[in-house]
């Protein structure tokens, strides 16, 4: 099947957009963006047996795709808007690029996100590259860089829980908690409520202690974090100390909100949005450097993120 083909076939599903003055078959899209609106842009890419296992089926990888460039959308308050493909195969496999379309399409869809150009090419790897493109208010972009002393650090929900399914999909066993890993839900409606009530914010990827550790750099702090309070799954509570925490940490895949808001707009949040959780688990601090506490005791742990190299 020639590339053009394949695109017609599987990727040419939306239907026009009154924003999007033009959209898949150009050289380029073109959009309209709303006055008094900033554009907020994000990459990222996956590559076969690095960013998930060999085994995920198709339409998950679709999903995936798209939910990680959501996630960083949401990191920074933005409304998701459009997407762009470029999808790299080592050979043309109908029925599971059909699977990755339906994957794509319905979070797309889910959230309002057009499919509105990119490429197709041979790799001998299967790559798949996803640039999301959202709008935020002028001035309004959430950063990594303002978290200020005693504000509170939040997270957004359960941590751990894919790194711990990963674990167990590469031991060789059936993880009960596999679809963490391979459909995360990007906080979207979250990222946007938090506007006027969060000093900072970046979405766990890497890992949490690494993630928050990009926020205490760019804002030139440190912080307490007290491990009770952090939320995960129950099945992480029978691991022993140093297994929960790698996975909690240092495993990433997690695709949930970390931020730091002041304790009046904490609680003012919480008032403003009860079917909104959010889940208080440390403190900033003026002295840089992390520390942990388990139970009201410092505790000591290594931590480190994933690395792509």
């Amino acid at each position: 099947m020639s590339e053009f083909s394949l695109i017609a076939r599987h990727f040419c599903r939306h239907p026009a957009a009154a924003d999007i003055a033009i959209s898949v078959g150009d050289d380029c899209a073109v959009v309209d963006a709303p006055i008094g609106q900033q554009i907020v842009i994000c990459t990222d890419t996956m590559v076969a047996n690095r960013h998930y296992p060999m085994d995920t089926p198709a339409r998950a990888i679709g999903h995936k795709a798209v939910a990680v460039n959501l996630s960083d959308l949401s990191a920074m308050g933005a409304t998701p808007h459009s997407i762009t493909l470029a999808l790299s195969l080592p050979s043309y496999d109908e029925a599971w690029v059909a699977d990755f379309a339906d994957g794509l399409y319905a979070i797309c869809d889910h959230y309002g996100v057009k499919l509105i150009g990119g490429d197709t090419t041979y790799a001998p790897t299967t790559t798949i590259s996803v640039t999301a493109m959202g709008f935020v208010p002028a001035g309004c972009a959430i950063t990594r860089t303002g978290a200020k002393p005693d504000d509170i650090i939040c997270v957004s929900g359960k941590i751990g829980s894919a790194a711990f399914a990963l674990f167990e999909v590469l031991s060789g066993q059936a993880s009960p908690l596999r679809t963490t890993l391979d459909y995360p839900e990007p906080q979207v409606a979250l990222g946007q409520a938090l506007h006027g009530y969060a000093n900072s914010m970046i979405d766990i990827s890497d890992g949490l202690g690494q993630d928050l550790g990009h926020i205490l750099s760019g804002s030139g702090v440190g912080a307490k974090l007290y491990l009770d309070n952090i939320p995960c799954d129950d099945s992480l509570n029978q691991l022993p100390f140093a297994q929960k925490y790698q996975h909690i940490l240092n495993g990433g895949d997690d695709y949930q909100l970390c931020f730091t808001m002041n304790q009046e707009k904490f609680a003012q949040f919480q008032a403003d949005f009860p079917d909104l959780s959010i889940h208080a688990i440390g403190e900033i601090t003026a002295d840089s450097g992390v520390q942990l506490f388990e139970h009201g005791q410092a505790v000591a742990f290594d931590i480190k993120g994933f690395e792509h190299f």
